[in-house]
């Protein structure tokens, strides 16, 4: 998959899977603007990935970040092809004791990050012509909830949302906008007990997570996230728009939207009481399921 002469913007690139993100583009070609809150994890990351590689060290969230990470892989590179919106933070606390910092950190830095990024670079798309490819970074959590995880499981919600009615905005541009959901043992998945001593082992030994968490749970490592990454920043995945994609260990997915399931109907409307008489509607899941194992 050949993105040579795309310039990308990965922000959140300077460890985890943002790293990967960037490491996969510049392996296929891409010029990459890392990004990373930490100075010091910025260079790192830089020195590490090499090739036509520059960073921003800035907090995702305000305007004027954003701004800054246009203009740097357009100062740099002349133009920018590709924006994937990875940063992010973690502040888990159950309704009842989550405060208002805890709720608007998150959804600061997940939410509005998306939005100020996607908004400079869907600008500067525009503005050159071309098209463009907007990739989204969402979660399980997003689409199905997650107990503890009331301001995360709301701002990857609102990505989710967000990649369908920028993809309709941005359809006359041709610039595709679409989310990811992946599945991968990182730090956060460290601390689910299932999942915690089959990763610790994997990264004790060399060995590969065992084939029922690459298969029935599709959990894998970083790395098995980036082959999305890389096709849906290339050409060939053009028409592919509007979409929550899942990846992780050996399952790729596409998610449904919502959608109306059950449909009753009652002349005249519907009472309090002929709602509670007539209701036999199979009720949905949610939050995300156990481990099968």
């Amino acid at each position: 998959m050949d993105l040579t002469g795309k310039v990308a913007i990965v922000t959140g690139s300077g460890r985890g899977l943002g790293l990967a993100y960037a490491e996969a583009l510049a392996a296929a070609g891409a010029s990459v603007v890392v990004n990373d809150v930490d100075q010091t994890v910025v260079d790192a990351a830089v020195a590490g990935i090499g090739g036509d590689t520059v960073g921003v060290a800035a907090a995702v969230g305000d305007t004027a970040s954003a701004e800054k990470l246009v203009a740097t892989a357009v100062g740099t590179f002349g133009r920018l092809d590709v924006l994937i919106t990875n940063a992010g933070i973690l502040r888990d606390r159950v309704l009842w004791k989550m405060t208002d910092e805890d709720f608007d950190a998150v959804v600061d830095v997940h939410l509005r990050g998306t939005f100020t990024c996607a908004r400079a670079a869907a600008i500067r798309m525009r503005e050159q012509a071309g098209g463009g490819r907007i990739i989204l970074i969402g979660s399980p959590a997003g689409q199905r909830g997650n107990f503890g995880q009331t301001n995360y499981a709301a701002a990857k919600a609102g990505i989710a949302a967000m990649a369908r009615t920028w993809a309709l905005e941005l359809a006359r541009s041709e610039i595709t906008v679409n989310a990811v959901i992946p599945i991968a043992a990182t730090e956060m998945t460290r601390t689910i007990p299932a999942f915690g001593p089959a990763i610790e082992e994997a990264g004790r030994t060399g060995q590969p997570l065992p084939a029922w968490m690459r298969h029935d749970e599709g959990l894998g490592t970083v790395q098995d996230v980036t082959g999305l990454i890389t096709f849906l920043a290339s050409d060939a995945s053009n028409g592919i728009t509007g979409q929550a994609i899942g990846i992780g260990g050996d399952k790729l997915a596409l998610w449904a939207h919502p959608s109306e399931k059950t449909i009753r109907y009652a002349e005249g409307g519907w009472t309090a009481e002929a709602i509670a008489a007539g209701w036999d509607f199979p009720l949905e899941t949610y939050g995300i399921p156990a481990p099968k194992r």
